[in-house]
């Protein structure tokens, strides 16, 4: 999206259920900067959960 790359993740939690993350970098090299937030709402699945983060992500990289 722009000068930032979305990283949107799932990991597995509790009782078959899925968080989300994503991470959003920009630059490059020692000028580099990553940022990961990781979601505390659980999802019934993967693909909602990749969702929601990608969502999230772009969101965020529009404002800035």
């Amino acid at each position: 999206m722009g000068r930032y790359t979305v990283s949107p993740m799932s990991h597995a939690a509790t009782e078959g259920h899925f968080v989300a993350s994503v991470s959003i970098r920009s630059g490059s090299g020692a000028s580099s900067t990553d940022r990961v937030w990781r979601f505390t709402h659980q999802f019934p699945s993967s693909a909602s959960a990749l969702r929601y983060a990608t969502t999230e992500g772009a969101n965020w990289a529009r404002r800035h």
